[in-house]
């Protein structure tokens, strides 16, 4: 599961499947499957990308 985040790169939006709460976050970094996000709601979090496939936001309207 690790490739499927693995196109994710700083500066892009993406939500968490699981944490619609937490907002739309952009990508701070992604390092050997660890993805670390900055989202509105919850703040920074690191994601395994092994676990979590993110869901890349093209257009926040």
């Amino acid at each position: 599961m690790d490739e499927l985040n693995s196109f994710l790169e700083p500066g892009m939006l993406v939500t968490h499947p699981d944490e619609p709460d937490w907002g739309i976050g952009q990508v701070q970094s992604n390092i050997s499957g660890k993805v670390t996000v900055n989202f509105r709601e919850e703040g920074k979090v690191v994601i395994d990308g092994g676990q979590i496939i993110l869901i890349p936001v093209y257009n926040e309207n």
